[in-house]
């Protein structure tokens, strides 16, 4: 509904009135629309001059502003700044209080964990899902899978080092729910489970370590050093699991390293055993994370402040 020869001022007029107002409605909402595209200086000037962050911004204010009875919001909140984002967000959850529909189109999931009360996921022209917001996201990134299945034969693996013993057999990632898969959320559970063949019976330590894209190590552990995790009787054949109760990781892809042995030494290490996908997942509630120049990791905080008496 827009025009690119004609000016902002113009565009609001005239997309106001394809939408079916009149000009009295569309001058009442007009110093709204504009305040809240935050364009007044270039309110006269053709919009084909508009970067495309002011051309969207323009556009939703005028959509959002002129109270739809269907609001119908495309991949908006992939152009603009942090604060117009939350804008943005705040407007969609204002309209929808108000008993109008908004339909949002987007892959920033934390955004539609926190706008949205249903979920439809599509492929190819296809509904693959249509019903609760959480099992839609989980439905979409099964789709969205495109490397391992977290379901790894390590008898072979490369990464092996220093000729050992091919004491770890096989590696499984495991959710919540308990399903094997590659993908999780930021802020869930994961649990990495892994099958053991050992050569004499052990008290089994597993060590993992998650590495970046470049291979640098982030974090990790095993049960020697945490207390109140150790075997009580010592097997050669079995399974052993390390558990993770909230992955603290930005959206991006990991390597995990993994050690097992027994009381005293490693008898089996794999570089790059395994890969994890994480995605972005409404982990603080507010349909934002950090930005990712703030690091990888994700920690959970609180805050307080007093004024100065």
């Amino acid at each position: 509904g827009f025009h690119p020869e004609l000016t902002g001022r113009e565009n609001i007029y005239l997309n106001g009135s394809i939408l079916g107002m009149s000009r009295a409605e569309i001058s009442k909402k007009f110093d709204e629309i504009v305040a809240f595209a935050e364009v007044a200086k270039f309110l006269d000037t053709p919009v084909k001059r508009y970067s495309s962050g002011m051309y969207v911004r323009l556009a939703f204010a005028v959509a959002a502003h002129l109270e739809p009875e269907i609001l119908i919001v495309d991949e908006v909140l992939a152009v603009g700044d942090h604060e117009f984002q939350k804008k943005c967000l705040g407007k969609m959850g204002d309209v929808a209080a108000g008993g109008r529909t908004v339909l949002f189109v987007s892959h920033n999931m934390p955004a539609v964990q926190a706008l949205c009360s249903r979920i439809v996921v599509m492929s190819s022209g296809r509904v693959n899902y249509d019903g609760a917001v959480a099992d839609g996201i989980a439905s979409h990134m099964r789709t969205a899978e495109t490397a391992e299945s977290g379901d790894c034969d390590l008898t072979t693996r490369p990464g092996r080092t220093g000729g050992r013993t091919a004491a770890m057999q096989r590696v499984r990632l495991r959710d919540q729910s308990g399903r094997v898969t590659s993908s999780f959320g930021s802020g869930e559970s994961l649990t990495v489970e892994v099958l053991l063949n050992s050569d004499s019976p052990i008290h089994p330590v597993l060590g993992v370590v998650f590495k970046d894209r470049y291979g640098t190590s982030l974090f990790g552990n095993n049960n020697r050093v945490v207390p109140g995790y150790r075997c009580d009787n010592p097997f050669t054949r079995g399974v052993i699991r390390f558990h993770l109760s909230a992955i603290p990781l930005q959206p991006g892809t990991y390597c995990l390293d993994l050690y097992l042995g027994n009381d005293y030494h490693d008898i089996d290490v794999i570089l790059d055993a395994v890969e994890l996908h994480v995605h972005s997942t409404d982990m603080f509630g507010s349909g934002k994370l950090p930005p990712a120049a703030a690091g990888p990791f994700l920690v959970p905080a609180t805050w307080s402040a007093y004024p100065e008496l």
